[in-house]
């Protein structure tokens, strides 16, 4: 399957789904003294759903686990649509379609591993991460690296130096873009 993605393909998106261990973490799992669970999440994720949110793409979260880390991330990132201790991934992602009243085309999904070789299979847009499973890598349309968030959606994000880590900098810089091409 090609790995080249137009923009247009992509701005036909409406809906991103997301798996998250593997995907939003680097997978481990890490359990406390008193049973307590432990993630770690990316903050450039969390820049880069911010600003697809601002494109007008909502994002979505589908887990196979249940975890209060989970619900406390999405909250902290304006998730609502959070699906939780459901394998069937697939399944997951045509309900959150049929409640938007979207299809599957308009939907992107990006996971890592094989409870999500259906969904990634099923959507318009394939997503997945570097170090997925091989079933993955050959499923989707392209790997997470190299899709920045930002830049199907909006020209100027090409161009953003690595000095923009939050939204307000992003905001900033692409103001100064726009008003050096005017």
């Amino acid at each position: 399957m090609s790995r080249a993605l137009s923009r247009a393909r992509a701005r036909a998106i409406r809906l991103l789904a997301l798996d998250v261990d593997g995907v939003l973490t680097d997978g481990r799992i890490t359990y406390g003294n008193a049973g307590e669970e432990l993630k770690s999440f990316d903050s450039k994720d969390g820049l880069g759903i911010k600003l697809l949110q601002r494109a007008g793409v909502e994002v979505a979260i589908i887990s196979g686990r249940r975890s209060g880390i989970v619900e406390r991330r999405a909250g902290e990132l304006g998730i609502t649509a959070i699906v939780q201790g459901r394998e069937d991934k697939l399944d997951a992602l045509r309900e959150l379609c049929r409640a938007r009243g979207l299809t599957l085309a308009q939907c992107a999904y990006m996971g890592d591993d094989l409870p999500d070789l259906s969904a990634v299979q099923a959507a318009g847009l394939g997503l997945t991460v570097a170090d997925a499973s091989a079933a993955l890598r050959e499923a989707a349309q392209t790997r997470g690296a190299d899709v920045p968030y930002a830049q199907f959606y909006d020209p100027a994000a090409k161009d953003l130096s690595p000095d923009v880590k939050t939204v307000a900098d992003y905001e900033r810089r692409r103001k100064a873009l726009l008003a050096q091409r005017a």
